[in-house]
């Protein structure tokens, strides 16, 4: 299969199932207490770099199809394009993987609740039920999904 052919289609799935996930979960996936279980998805940078395309426009199109408002569609799907960046680039230690979503989006979705959605909640609570969330999802579910899937890692075509 050619390799650019390849790519797309792993970054098309990867925003599909995305996509899915949070709108299957959006009664979790919005809100002060979020828990996307989407995020679990955010350690497929370990695998491939189609998955950092992929886990971005992934979110955009689940944001916009939730009802986020313009600035969490902008800065949360950015949030997502950085970490899964930087989870690429920490591919090499596993353990790593998760970190960059935990903490990129714990920050600026914090953010996004408190000024962008007016939440009255403290900034840091926002944060720490946000970082709560990511942990559970990106830690929990998808370190158990990274697990599972290394036996197929020379199907996504980066490793």
């Amino acid at each position: 299969m050619n390799k650019n052919v390849k790519y797309l289609a792993n970054a098309s799935v990867i925003a599909a199932l995305y996509v899915v996930l949070v709108m299957v979960f959006s009664f979790w996936s919005f809100g002060p207490i979020q828990f996307r279980i989407a995020e679990a998805l955010t350690i497929l940078p370990f695998f491939t770099s189609a998955a950092i395309p992929g886990l971005f426009i992934g979110c955009l199109i689940a944001n916009i199809v939730g009802g986020a408002i313009i600035w969490d569609v902008i800065f949360g799907s950015l949030a997502t394009l950085v970490a899964a960046y930087l989870s690429y680039k920490l591919r090499k230690k596993a353990w790593l993987v998760p970190v960059p979503p935990i903490i990129v989006n714990s920050i600026v979705v914090g953010i996004l609740l408190k000024f962008a959605y007016g939440i009255p909640d403290g900034l840091l609570i926002l944060m720490g039920s946000v970082f709560l969330g990511q942990l559970v999802a990106v830690y929990g579910f998808g370190m158990v999904i990274m697990k599972a899937l290394k036996p197929f890692a020379k199907m996504f075509g980066d490793q």
